[in-house]
């Protein structure tokens, strides 16, 4: 069992920056894959960005390369978003999401196991 939680959402202009912070609890973080999903309003949940058990593979959905970076700190058991260049269409409810798995694969919407209860992510034009 893994508990998600995640903070750091908030208002910014467009072209700001934000970094999304979700804490993981459970000793066997590192066995896990972790994954950033988004819901705008009156949208589907969708894919952001995954990252592998080691953080050595990465995948993010086209709209955000560039522009998005995911990580993780095993030793912390944390998982980051850092979102630079905002958008008003990135605005929308941010969940961190994981699947036991040592695949280096792409973790998508899918193939999760636990999800957490989101942060809002407001960006203004």
């Amino acid at each position: 069992q893994v508990q998600l939680v995640e903070s750091g959402g908030g208002l910014v202009q467009a072209g700001g920056s934000l970094r999304l912070s979700c804490a993981a609890s459970g000793r066997t973080f590192s066995g896990y894959g972790m994954a950033w999903s988004r819901q705008a309003p009156g949208k589907e949940r969708e894919f952001v960005a995954s990252i592998d058990w080691s953080g050595g593979s990465t995948y993010y959905t086209d709209s955000v390369k560039g522009r998005f970076t995911i990580s993780r700190d095993n030793a912390k058991n944390m998982v980051y978003l850092q979102m630079t260049s905002l958008k008003p269409e990135n605005t929308a409810v941010y969940y961190c999401a994981a699947r036991r798995s040592l695949s280096r694969s792409k973790l998508d919407t899918g193939d999760i196991d636990y999800w957490g209860k989101g942060t809002l992510v407001t960006v203004s034009s």
